[in-house]
């Protein structure tokens, strides 16, 4: 992978062209092809892309997007710079997903789309979400930086929705040496004009019918993306066996493995969370064991300083902060081996509360 990736750098340093050229046009139908849409813009984040989504929708000032708090600070910041309104439902304490019930008391006459957040790489639920915004009228926006290669009944995530946004950070299952991202789309309307938006909000050369931003996938993110993508479906199968080794092997019942996925491909485990009373010395435990831990994400967004203030849902967000309170994320590499899963396993089972 390395030599690929240096390679394709080395192309691109040699054909004298780094902004929205051929690599990003070749990643960009890739990617479209990967995720079964029609469309496919290369943007420079996956901030960005959730932004563009909702500009390119006319969601702005005095509209409300329902999302949820247990997600990064992006998901909710880019509404914010969008100029709409976030407003926060609750989760599911199966699956840390947004929780329907929550979003319906969320919903007031300026509601006018539903982010929902393909949290740790699983797809869950959603057609029911699909059928609550087509007979509410709002559009549904799919956050899917956690979820490369997620589907539920064969479609793919960032599909369902009137668009989807991905990010390539270097952490995530398809990730760039750098900040990259996308936004995908079967709305040829949608695409044309998150490819102004992206450039200025040019239409062509020096002509700007809109006000845009700058972010645009660059030559050699797109390049060296196009050969990680080679190694995706491997690397995603791998997540999978690891995590199912783990459902089927950790048996501590002071640690509580989160609900299993509709389907194999409904979850790619990004992450790997599960959820215990006395977190942290589960985690001071792993870590004396030689397992490194990490907690994704400790803050709820409705506790972020920023944030204080911001709308939710009026019955509380409390199964948020209780997951958030026992949060704890496993390691689950594509690159680890037999061994290492097997420590990860029996260093959970070892785990003894105080």
């Amino acid at each position: 992978m390395r030599e690929d990736m240096l390679a394709a750098a080395q192309r691109v340093l040699e054909s004298g062209w780094y902004v929205l050229g051929k690599e990003v046009e070749h990643f960009e139908a890739a990617w479209a092809g990967t995720c079964r849409v029609s469309h496919a813009i290369g943007v420079g984040n996956g901030i960005d892309a959730i932004e563009i989504a909702l500009r390119a929708l006319n969601i702005g000032p005095g509209d409300e997007v329902i999302t949820t708090p247990m997600t990064a600070f992006a998901t909710v910041l880019a509404i914010y710079r969008a100029g709409a309104i976030p407003v926060l439902a609750d989760i599911e304490a199966d699956t840390a997903l947004l929780s329907l019930d929550s979003v319906e008391r969320c919903v007031t006459q300026q509601t006018k789309a539903v982010l929902l957040v393909h949290l740790y790489g699983q797809v869950c639920n959603i057609a029911s979400f699909q059928q609550f915004c087509e007979q509410r009228g709002f559009y549904l926006i799919e956050d899917c930086a956690q979820a490369h290669l997620a589907k539920s009944e064969g479609r793919a995530a960032g599909s369902y929705g009137v668009a989807g946004a991905y990010s390539f950070y270097p952490t995530k299952n398809l990730g760039a040496p750098g900040d990259a991202g996308m936004l995908v789309t079967n709305d040829a309307d949608i695409a044309a004009k998150a490819g102004r938006l992206r450039n200025y909000g040019q239409s062509v050369r020096y002509h700007h019918p809109e006000l845009g931003l700058n972010s645009r996938l660059d030559e050699i993110q797109a390049a060296m993306l196009t050969e990680r993508l080679k190694w995706l479906e491997e690397f995603t199968s791998r997540r999978q066996t690891i995590a199912q080794a783990f459902r089927d092997e950790m048996n501590n019942p002071s640690v509580r493995l989160l609900a299993a996925p509709e389907s194999k491909d409904a979850h790619v485990y990004h992450l790997f969370v599960v959820t215990c009373a006395q977190r942290d010395a589960l985690q001071a435990h792993l870590a004396n064991e030689g397992v490194q831990t990490l907690i994704h994400y400790p803050v709820p967004v409705h506790h972020q300083e920023p944030c204080l203030s911001i709308q939710r849902d009026p019955d509380g967000l409390h199964v948020s902060e209780q997951h958030a309170a026992t949060c704890l994320s496993l390691p689950c590499h594509p690159q680890m081996s037999d061994t290492d899963v097997q420590t990860v396993i029996d260093a959970v089972n070892r785990f003894r509360v105080a």
